[in-house]
């Protein structure tokens, strides 16, 4: 499987919070998936931390390209045709960070671990519990 991890989920995993659900946690752990973390929760992660939304975000924002090869995850850039496609997507959901994940998971036939059920909404598969 080819997963793309939200960044809820990134925090979760990072933390070994029991928030994140036995088959997420063993989807993500195997390493027979590959793994993607999008340039997109780079930017939240920064983002939310800078105004003090994240404030245990410091050092994944500041280390965030080494702590992701340190778990053997595959950064997934921002390409010209995700930006198009996040910004042409329908629907009230305005939040961009997930407009972009939203985008790339569909260009890249990417299967979106999150919680959050508004991703069914956008014809992709997402894993959870």
């Amino acid at each position: 499987m080819r997963l793309l991890l939200d960044t809820h989920t990134l925090l979760w995993w990072l933390a070994d919070d029991q928030a994140l659900p036995p088959r997420a946690r063993k989807n993500i752990g195997s390493r027979t998936h590959t793994i993607y973390v999008s340039a997109a929760t780079a930017w939240e992660v920064a983002t939310k931390y800078r105004i003090g939304k994240l404030p245990q975000g410091a050092e994944l924002a500041s280390r965030f390209d080494s702590i992701v090869a340190s778990e053997s995850f595959e950064p997934l850039p921002i390409s010209s045709s995700h930006g198009v496609r996040a910004g042409m997507l329908p629907g009230p959901h305005r939040d961009p960070f997930d407009r972009m994940l939203i985008a790339q998971a569909q260009t890249e036939d990417l299967i979106l671990v999150s919680n959050d059920r508004i991703f069914d909404e956008y014809k992709l598969h997402r894993l959870w519990d």
